[in-house]
């Protein structure tokens, strides 16, 4: 996978002793962007590579501003008080806080968060996500990073997909060792995209009757979107969604009629799963012909008995996949340049998108051994 990372922040305050070292100690092996201190002292353990940042309001004592001043390397003020602190520190970085309780400081922060490097944002009042919507539409074309204080991880994936852009940082208060690496987990998978191959068809052969799997998602798919599904944990092909008109029936944007219930299919956390075993509730992962990745909503599978069509096709450095598709012309693949495919037209030399995975898998994981396939 290739990774533009989502930004995430841990936030220090009330936190010390040894879960607040252990919460270091674990963020600074996993790629964390910052870590918010109150304590002066603590801020003394956090290595280089972390950047320190210090969260400063109207009651924060003279004194206490002044000893993070000399030792953190982001100073983010409330935007009542932001002013008093630009230029106050060669190298030291400023943002502002602005905690969100109506319509009123809503639109302060559109118009921040339009202007500021960092704005980090605190919704209070309102369980919905409207204000973040409207937030992240105001500010759309800025420059700078959004950050969004969030409860708990449950609420950092719905925050990472706001308007599908999600906010650019995620500010995050661990309870326990091990929510660092949630987190990022969470931030690397909303903002991943796969590196996309082109696959060329050595050969197809007519099967007979098996089980082919629909997957319908809760969620409007693109033209140039689908699943990838394979029978080989070498390699999978991008099998497209139904939003491409057909004869005598509607489109079903929803819909990907993706291949045999044996065949692999990848999902959030780098995991293979069955098509077999997904449910309504179930995650997969939506990809486009360019890489680009969401995680979608399983809303149903329809599992029905139908004729089969086995593809088999040849990576760019030899390597022999394979699917087992229903043998029908309305299921398509997607190739080179969004172009679409009736699976039944396609012809030895023809090309088509996929993806290739380096590990083998043992119960959807990847793993390092010995595994054959064929």
């Amino acid at each position: 996978m290739r990774e533009n990372m989502k930004s995430a922040y841990i936030d220090l305050r009330d936190c010390a002793g040894e879960l607040a070292n252990a919460v270091i100690e674990e963020s600074a092996h996993l790629g964390v962007e910052g870590v918010v201190v109150d304590d002066p002292e603590l801020a003394k353990n956090v290595p280089p590579t972390l950047h320190k940042v210090a969260i400063v309001a109207p009651e924060t004592p003279t004194t206490l501003i002044d000893q993070l001043v000399d030792v953190v390397d982001l100073l983010v003020a409330d935007h009542s008080i932001v002013e008093k602190f630009e230029g106050l520190r060669p190298h030291l970085k400023t943002g502002v806080l602005v905690k969100v309780v109506g319509e009123e400081t809503l639109n302060l922060a559109c118009k921040i968060a339009n202007e500021a490097d960092f704005t980090f944002v605190q919704f209070q009042q309102d369980p919905s996500k409207i204000p973040l919507e409207i937030l992240l539409a105001a500010a759309d074309r800025a420059q700078g990073s959004i950050v969004t204080f969030v409860e708990d991880l449950e609420d950092a994936v719905v925050t990472l997909g706001v308007l599908e852009r999600g906010s650019d940082g995620i500010l995050l208060r661990p309870r326990r060792v091990g929510d660092v690496s949630e987190l990022v987990r969470v931030c690397h998978e909303e903002s991943a995209s796969l590196a996309m191959e082109e696959f060329e068809i050595v050969k197809l052969t007519h099967l007979g009757l098996g089980d082919r799997v629909c997957v319908d998602t809760c969620t409007r798919l693109r033209p140039n979107e689908g699943i990838l599904v394979g029978s080989y944990s070498t390699g999978l092909m991008l099998i497209s969604s139904e939003t491409h008109p057909l004869p005598y029936m509607p489109t079903r944007p929803f819909r990907v009629n993706a291949a045999a219930l044996h065949s692999y299919t990848l999902t959030p956390g780098n995991r293979t799963q069955y098509l077999s075993e997904l449910r309504c509730g179930s995650e997969v992962l939506a990809v486009s012909t360019d890489g680009n990745v969401r995680r979608v909503i399983v809303g149903r599978i329809k599992m029905e008995t139908r004729p089969m069509l086995q593809i088999e096709a040849r990576t760019s450095d030899g390597t022999l996949v394979d699917v087992v598709a229903q043998d029908d012309w309305h299921v398509r693949a997607l190739g080179p340049s969004a172009s679409v495919h009736n699976i039944t037209e396609l012809r030895p030399g023809d090309r088509i998108l996929g993806h290739t995975l380096t590990d083998q898998r043992h119960v959807g994981y990847a793993i390092r051994e010995f595994l054959h396939e064929q």
